[in-house]
């Protein structure tokens, strides 16, 4: 998969000193903020590498939960986001660990409702504000959060896949990116889609009309 982007070339606008550790940062806690859907209670935050050794000194605690919040890479609330998030009547939890192989700039994020559900996501931010995300619940993916996308869990079951592709041919939506892991056969998958260009409400909903879908959501960075 390759992952172009003009924030690569210019970096984004953002608030902070570096765009990996601020602005990639704020990338990966506004993923997990719209997987999750609504406002969290709780946030769990692991930084593995670099991210690990400098989270603190270089802003990316306050990137991460100002994403989580939902800012922009460039909101200057981000400075005081941990503050908000406590306002807020969200627990902000901060760890640290060792992930052999993975990128230096690694979190993973869970962030748990008020009825007790959660969500777990983890990324990377690769330079220039980009990010990758690597996995999603336990299930491997690769995606960029450049391109409106759709997180879809789903049974593996004949046709799903089928059904899925089909509705954003019905509706005039192209497919930039496709992925599926899944914990085995006809047991739970997990399908991220990205389109390049934004997706309707309406084609959200059929998807979740679908046999066998029993999650969808929709994830727009670009907004």
């Amino acid at each position: 998969m390759r992952f172009k982007s003009v924030f690569s070339i210019i970096g984004p606008a953002m608030i902070g000193p570096s765009s990996s550790h601020t602005a990639g940062a704020v990338r990966i806690g506004r993923f997990a903020r719209q997987l999750l859907g609504t406002a969290p209670v709780k946030a769990e935050i692991c930084f593995y590498g670099s991210f690990a050794e400098t989270y603190s000194g270089h802003g990316t605690d306050l990137a991460i939960v100002g994403g989580i919040l939902d800012y922009r890479t460039d909101d200057e609330r981000i400075r005081q986001s941990i503050q908000n998030a406590e306002q807020q009547g969200i627990e902000v939890v901060f760890t640290t660990g060792v992930l052999p192989g993975a990128h230096p700039n690694t979190v993973k994020i869970k962030l748990t409702c008020q009825d007790g559900s959660s969500i777990e996501v983890m990324g990377a931010s690769i330079g220039g504000g980009t990010i990758v995300i690597r996995n999603i619940n336990g299930f491997e993916v690769k995606c960029s959060g450049e391109l409106p996308t759709l997180v879809i869990s789903h049974a593996d079951r004949q046709g799903v896949l089928a059904g899925i592709t089909a509705l954003f041919s019905r509706e005039n939506v192209n497919i930039g990116y496709i992925i599926t892991d899944r914990k085995g056969r006809t047991a739970e998958a997990l399908t991220v889609v990205e389109a390049d260009s934004s997706i309707p409400p309406e084609l959200v909903e059929a998807i979740r009309a679908l046999e066998h879908v029993s999650q969808v959501s929709y994830i727009d960075l670009t907004k």
